[in-house]
Parts: C-alpha cells; sequence; structure tokens
C-alpha cells in the first residue's frame, strides 16, 4: 500500500513557485493534536477548549502570537471552525468567557 504523504510530497518538487513550495512545507508539516489522557473519552470538547485557552495562557505570558502559533495550530486541529471563530470574536468583542488575554 502507497502511503499517501509520499506519493502526494514526493523528494522531486515539480516546478513551483516560490510561494506554492511555501505553502506546500506547511501543509506537509501539519499535524493534529497528540492525545491527552487527561481526556480519555471520545467526546474531544473539553480537549477542544483547553487547548484554545492554553493557547491564550501562551500568548498572554509570550506576548508574541507568532511564537504560540504551534499552540493555536493545536487548538484549530481539534476544535471545530465554527467554534474557534466564535471565541475569536468574542475575544475582540471582550465577551469571552475564557482566558482573558
Amino acid at each position: 500500500m502507497v502511503k499517501l504523504n509520499k506519493s502526494i510530497f514526493t523528494k522531486d518538487t515539480p516546478d513551483v513557485t516560490e510561494e506554492q513550495a511555501g505553502t506546500m512545507d506547511i501543509v506537509k508539516n501539519v499535524r493534529t493534536t497528540p492525545r491527552d489522557p487527561r481526556f480519555p473519552t471520545h467526546n474531544q470538547a473539553n480537549h477542544c477548549w483547553n487547548q484554545y485557552n492554553e493557547w491564550l495562557v501562551c500568548v498572554k505570558n509570550t506576548g508574541d502570537q507568532d511564537g504560540c502559533k504551534n499552540m493555536r495550530q493545536l487548538a484549530v486541529s481539534i476544535c471545530p471552525s465554527l467554534w474557534t471563530e466564535k471565541w475569536d470574536e468574542e475575544r475582540e468583542e471582550g465577551i469571552f468567557p475564557g482566558f482573558q488575554v
């Protein structure tokens, strides 16, 4: 059986622009959040909420959104996009019930 990543991302890069090559590198390295033993059930809503708030804690402690980009990616990968978009809007409006940055 052929592994999908190996068939899509071959060693020989086709003729692409630098921007396309950069996008391919980003896609190639995207990973989902690892299993968290604190949330052993199949319902990952609590894990999602916790991951999103851990990203906010990182942003508050470092003051650097780029430095916490990997934590944001973990939150976005486990949470439904509808939730993260809603929470982002609530943070902008100052009514987010979670961790305040």
